[in-house]
């Protein structure tokens, strides 16, 4: 996996902790909700908590840049410090192995159309188990959400 960067990126690393996968975009009505996932990131990373973020431009084009451009945008619009990777089809026959793995878990969590628009928020337990999905509309602070990461966090 690469990063936004184009570096080469084992995501065993993070292997342990609880991860958000999240389809972004620049171009989006969701794309404020960037703002919430570093608030999230920022108070949950101490514990044990990483949001990775991938920029995806099957969506109405919402993400046409460039990885750099993403980078730019990104750190100076919203601070984003969460790991940002590579610019990935999320859906049709370009997806991406990661994103063929989430959409083919059983629904509620996958299925044919998953993810449905940018911003869909997979959650993964610390064994690597998608144990939540979130639609696009519900924000990072929501508190169904937030209360989901809490509970992930504290089992071991």
């Amino acid at each position: 996996m690469l990063d936004i960067d184009g570096n080469e990126v084992d995501l065993s690393k993070y292997k342990g902790q609880v991860i958000m996968i999240v389809n972004v975009a620049s171009k989006c009505g969701y794309t404020p909700q960037y703002a919430g996932l570093e608030k999230l990131y920022k108070e949950k990373s101490g514990k044990g908590f990483v949001i990775l973020g991938f920029p995806a431009n099957d969506f109405g084009e919402q993400e046409p840049g460039t990885n750099s451009e993403i980078k730019a945008f990104c750190s100076t619009k919203y601070n984003v410090t969460f790991p940002m990777f590579s610019k990935i089809s999320v859906r049709g026959n370009e997806k991406h192995p990661l994103y063929k793995k989430l959409s083919g878990q059983p629904k509620p969590l996958g299925g044919e159309g998953v993810p449905g628009w940018n911003f869909t928020k997979f959650l993964v337990d610390r064994q690597g188990n998608v144990v939540a999905r979130f639609d696009s509309k519900i924000k990072p602070d929501d508190p169904t959400l937030v209360k989901k990461v809490d509970e992930l966090l504290e089992s071991k």
